[in-house]
Parts: C-alpha cells; structure tokens; sequence
C-alpha cells in the first residue's frame, strides 16, 4: 500500500506570522523575531544564508527583507528593516503579537559548501552586515571546516553599528578578525575612521585560496572589490548581494531585471564574475 506524499513546501504559499520580538538596532533601524504556529512552522521550508522572504504589513504592501537569523534555528525568522518607504516603515512599528504576512524563503544564499577549506573574508557596510549575518553564525558555529576569518565592517558614524553587543562578542573570541570603521566620528571614537575598503590591504589571509562575501550599498561594493583585486582575490572568489528593486520573488515582475539575470530569482546573491560587465554599466 503506498502511503501519501506529504505536500511539497511551497515559498509562496502566503502565512500568518506574529511578531515575537522587537528590538531597535539603529536610526529607524529595527529586529523583528517572528514566529509561525507549531504546525505552519513544521511545514516551513529551511532557508539558507543569504536568502530573504517577503514580509506583508497587511493593509499597506509586501517587501522582500533578509534573513538576518541563524539559519541553523529554522524556526526562527528574524529580518532587520530599516523604515524608508510606506511599507518598511509600517514592519517597523509592529509590536510583539501583530500580525504579519510571510512568504519565502527565496533566492540564492551565500557559499558557504564552496568557501570550506578557504579563508573566508567577509565586507559588510550599513545594512548590508544583516544579509551577511547568518553567513557569520554559519562560520563561527563551523569554525573548524574554515581556514582565517575575518570581518571588516563599515558604516556612517558610531551610532549607526549594527548589532554592537554582538560584533563586541565576536570580538572577544581568539579565531576571528574583526574590524569596525567609520566614516565620521566625535573625539570619544577610538576605532577607525575612514571607508571599509581601505581595511582590506591590512587583512590577514591568502588570496589563492580565499572566498570573499560583500554586502553594502552599491558604490562600497565597488570600491571593496577594486581593493580585494588589488590584494590578488580573483573574480570568480568574490561574492555580492545585489539587492535591487525586488518585488515579487520569483522573476514575473520585471521589476529587478538586471540585464539578463532577475535579482529575486537568479540571486540575490552573484558571484562577481558573472555581473562584473553589468556593474560597469551606469544605467543598470
């Protein structure tokens, strides 16, 4: 007697989510912990590092966030948002127990199966240090299938950190280099001061054998990969989340046509050789 097959996993099946958690992270910046039921959060696809899911504030609109969360505790959905449009700012200001539209996971995460055995070079500036989270819970937790890790990250001012008690933490341990910059600071800064891509010539690790994961607004992301060039990375060992303009996950939209890849669907996550020529192009 042959036994039914349990449903496959659809991402875009819609589901009710409740905000668990709400923590503030920096100007208009907020974590948002939600959580499914015991039953819908079975039925939840794991996601990967490096993927996002489409989060609804109902009445209002959808929008595609990262996962910020460890991705070794699937049950767990956590999205860092910054409040800039009508329907980011509206997640923002959810509170524990409201309502919340998710569908996902969606996308290609990070590589982490192809960075084992590699020095492992993680860029992050702004925002762009909660996509690369879940890639760093992945290297510290698997810390021995790794060779140097090192985390340079850079943002606006002092009060702009993300996740300061945790990047304090990571600091502490003796098997990871970690670097905070800024661009502007008072005299009670003692970091350092400048853009992230100037830490890369000072980092420790080999550029033959090393995997590079780059997050950050677009002109950053430029500028750190002329610097890991530079420091002897090839194009094919630097990896970047392109987050433009993504709508509806899956590629039907259009709206995040970047030449002839779709962000949503082709990444957001693109190995640097395959988006090199599309970079350069200033109308793109």
């Amino acid at each position: 007697m042959l036994l039914p097959m349990a449903p496959a996993r659809d991402p875009m099946t819609p589901r009710v989510a409740r905000v668990r958690k709400r923590r503030r992270d920096g100007p208009q910046v907020f974590t948002l912990d939600i959580e499914l039921d015991t039953a819908e959060a079975d039925d939840l696809a794991p996601f990967a590092p490096g993927q996002f899911n489409m989060l609804t504030a109902f009445g209002i609109g959808e929008v595609p966030i990262s996962l910020s969360g460890d991705a070794a505790r699937p049950g767990r959905l956590v999205h860092t948002i910054r409040g800039v449009g009508a329907v980011s700012t509206a997640l923002v200001g959810l509170r524990p127990g409201d309502a919340v539209g998710l569908r996902g996971p969606f996308g290609v995460g990070w590589p982490m199966e192809e960075a084992v055995g590699k020095d492992v070079i993680v860029v992050a500036g702004g925002l762009g240090l909660a996509p690369l989270r879940p890639a760093l819970y992945h290297l510290f937790t698997q810390r021995a299938r790794f060779g140097e890790v090192t985390l340079l990250y850079g943002t606006r001012s002092p009060d702009d950190i993300l996740f300061r008690h945790e990047i304090e933490s990571w600091r502490r341990r003796l098997d990871v280099d970690i670097e905070v910059t800024v661009d502007h600071a008072l005299a009670d800064w003692h970091g350092h001061v400048g853009v992230v891509p100037w830490l890369i010539p000072h980092a420790s690790f080999d550029p033959e054998e090393s995997v590079a994961l780059v997050c950050g607004p677009e002109v950053m992301m430029r500028f750190t990969i002329a610097a890991l060039r530079d420091a002897g990375l090839g194009e094919d060992a630097i990896y970047l989340s392109m987050e433009r303009n993504m709508k509806c996950a899956v590629g039907l939209c259009g709206h995040c046509q970047f030449g002839p890849v779709f962000v949503c669907r082709d990444g957001p996550v693109f190995r640097y050789d395959r988006v090199r020529d599309l970079l350069a192009l200033k109308e793109l």
